[in-house]
C-alpha cells in the first residue's frame, strides 16, 4: 500500500483541557513513529474550540522533540495570517533543530471564522489574493541565493519542503505551476477532488524541488475491533461537523449511541457529502474501503486523519490503519 501519514488537529475533547490535547498528540506522533507513519502533521486553526493547534510551529516542535525519525509538519500553516519572514525563521529554527525531518504545508484560508480572521489579519486587504506570491517570496527566502535584499536567519539555504494545500482547483494550479506536492483536503471537502487531482497531474511542472507530481489525500479512517464499535466512535466527528456547520462549534463530544439516526435527513445528507472520503469499521471493512479509494484517486499518499474521543481507541484506530497498510 502507498505510505500513510498522519494529520492531528489536537483534539479537545469535552471533559478535558488544552494540556491533555498536546500530550496526546506528542503520544500519538510517537506511536505514529513506532507503526511506521510517513509524516505527523498539525493544522492551524484558530477560536475553535475544540482545536488546541492554533500556534502550530510551536506545536511542530513539542512533537519534533519528542519524536526522533517521523517527518513532523504543518498541515498547513495559513499563509495569509502570517509574514512569509517569521514563518521562513519560524520553520528555519525548525529545520535547523531537526534537520532533514520538517515539512511546510501551506493553505490560503483563514482556518477561523471572519471575525477571527480579521484579527488575525496582517493589514485589512484581502491577504489570500496574495497567496501565490506569498509562496513565492517564502521559497526566496529558503533559497541558497536570496533574491531579496532582507534574509531570513535561520531559513537560508536549508531544505525546508513546501507543500501547496487546497479544497480546490487553485491550489492544484498553484501547486503544479510552482512543482511542488500537492494536498487536497478531501476529508472534509471532497466535492472537487477528482477535478483538482486531473488538472494538477495533467499541468504539472518539475521544479528543483520535486521531479514528478505528488498528491496526497485527506482521509478519516474510523478503525475498532468491530463494524458496529467503529461507527460508535465515528459519532463524535460526526458531532463535531453537524455543529460546526450550524454555527456551534464545541470541543470534541462523547459518541452516541444511534447518533445518525436522530439527526434530520439534511444533517445527514451534509455529512454523507463532507465525510464521504473516509473508511469507518473493523479491519477488512477499513482495507477495503481504503484499497478502493486508492484505485479510484491513484493517490500517492494518504494523511489518515481519526477524530476519536476517547485517545485510547484514537490510538487503536491508527494501530489498525496501519496493521491494514502492512497486510496489504
Amino acid at each position: 500500500m502507498i505510505p500513510l501519514s498522519i494529520l492531528d488537529l489536537s483534539p479537545i475533547a469535552e471533559g478535558s483541557d488544552t494540556g491533555a490535547s498536546f500530550r496526546n498528540s506528542l503520544n500519538l506522533a510517537q506511536h505514529g513513529e513506532q507503526w511506521g507513519f510517513n509524516r505527523f502533521w498539525l493544522a492551524e486553526h484558530h477560536g475553535m474550540p475544540g482545536i488546541a493547534s492554533a500556534a502550530t510551529s510551536v506545536l511542530m516542535g513539542y512533537v519534533a522533540g519528542g519524536t526522533k525519525t517521523i517527518r513532523v509538519g504543518a498541515g498547513g500553516i495559513m499563509l495569509p495570517n502570517h509574514s512569509p519572514l517569521v514563518i521562513a525563521e519560524q520553520f528555519g529554527t525548525l529545520e535547523s533543530l531537526y534537520p532533514g525531518r520538517i515539512d511546510l504545508g501551506l493553505g490560503r484560508a483563514p482556518g477561523s471564522d471572519q471575525v477571527t480572521a480579521r484579527a488575525l489579519r496582517r493589514n485589512l486587504s484581502s491577504d489570500a489574493d496574495q497567496f501565490p506570491q506569498d509562496v513565492v517570496e517564502l521559497q526566496d527566502y529558503f533559497a541558497d541565493s536570496p533574491r531579496r535584499q532582507v534574509r531570513a536567519v535561520p531559513g537560508a539555504g536549508l531544505n525546508v519542503p513546501l507543500w501547496i494545500l487546497g479544497s480546490s482547483t487553485f491550489g492544484a494550479q498553484l501547486a503544479a505551476h510552482l512543482g511542488l506536492p500537492f494536498a487536497f483536503a478531501s476529508h472534509f471537502a471532497p466535492q472537487m477532488m477528482m477535478q483538482a487531482i486531473s488538472i494538477y497531474r495533467s499541468t504539472f511542472r518539475p521544479s528543483a524541488q520535486l521531479q514528478k507530481p505528488h498528491v496526497m489525500l485527506g482521509y478519516n479512517v474510523f478503525a475498532a475491533d468491530t463494524d458496529a464499535e467503529a461507527a460508535y466512535q465515528a459519532t463524535s466527528m460526526q458531532q463535531a461537523f453537524v455543529n460546526l456547520r450550524t454555527g456551534r462549534p464545541s470541543k470534541l463530544q462523547p459518541p452516541k449511541e444511534g447518533y445518525l439516526e436522530q439527526l434530520e435527513p439534511q444533517a445527514r445528507a451534509m455529512l454523507n457529502d463532507v465525510l464521504s472520503c473516509s473508511a469507518i469499521g473493523a479491519p477488512d471493512t477499513v482495507a477495503t474501503a481504503m484499497k478502493q479509494f486508492i484505485e479510484r484517486t491513484g493517490a500517492d499518499e494518504l494523511m489518515v486523519t481519526s477524530q476519536i474521543f476517547d485517545h485510547a481507541a484514537r490510538l487503536r484506530s491508527y494501530e489498525i490503519t496501519a496493521q491494514v497498510r502492512d497486510a496489504n
